[in-house]
């Protein structure tokens, strides 16, 4: 049997085609709501043809790898723990310092993803796709946790048997309620809220106590 041939020029424009739907698609979601975007409308906006997006959908998929991409910078199932900045900031030698950069990213990941975010949790309440997609997501972010609540155990800041109930503070903290409750409902600037999240992930031990 023939060997298939993608070349290199042809990769390299269906991953720009795809990146280009996906962030259409997300800028429509966030503007329109997901229900009222249509794979017509994500056509059109992105200047494609609707087989194109149906290619590289479907409509629910699209949701999530928008808010992939928006909040990790690019999409796929593996870790955020094996994406390039989440490395170098794991690899830090100094634990505090690590925390610092890793509050950033957080930060600048939360400004990039909150209105994809919302429209993602407004389609869950609505799309038993998108429902099943996000629960996904989560366990997905649970795992990711569990690795960090790990990275806390080798840097000597929690104790073995602490390593389950912090992925979950994990969870809780770095999540999108706090950064929705704090920055979007009560005002919070980002100055603050940096600092109350570098405190509870300095901290992270007496959190669990």
């Amino acid at each position: 049997m023939p060997r298939s041939y993608q070349s290199p020029k042809r990769q390299a424009e269906a991953a720009a085609t795809r990146a280009n739907i996906v962030d259409t698609a997300g800028r429509l979601f966030v503007r329109d709501g997901y229900v009222a975007t249509t794979i017509k409308a994500i056509a059109a906006e992105a200047g494609v043809s609707i087989p194109t997006v149906h290619l590289n959908g479907p409509k629910h998929a699209l949701l999530i790898a928008a808010f992939e991409r928006t909040f990790a910078g690019d999409e796929g199932r593996h870790s955020l723990t094996e994406r390039p900045a989440l490395v170098e900031i794991m690899s830090e030698p100094d634990t505090d310092r690590a925390i610092g950069r890793y509050v950033d990213f957080l930060i600048e990941a939360n400004q990039r993803s909150a209105a994809i975010v919302r429209a993602m949790l407004a389609a869950a309440d609505s799309d038993a796709e998108v429902r099943s997609a996000y629960l996904e997501l989560e366990m997905r972010r649970h795992r990711d946790m569990t690795i960090g609540a790990g990275w806390f155990l080798q840097r000597e800041r929690i104790r073995v048997d602490q390593v389950a109930i912090a992925a979950d503070v994990l969870g809780l903290i770095t999540g999108p309620d706090p950064w929705t409750h704090f920055i979007v409902a009560r005002g919070w600037d980002l100055a603050t809220y940096r600092s109350w999240l570098t405190a509870q992930l300095i901290h992270l031990a007496d959190n669990l106590a």
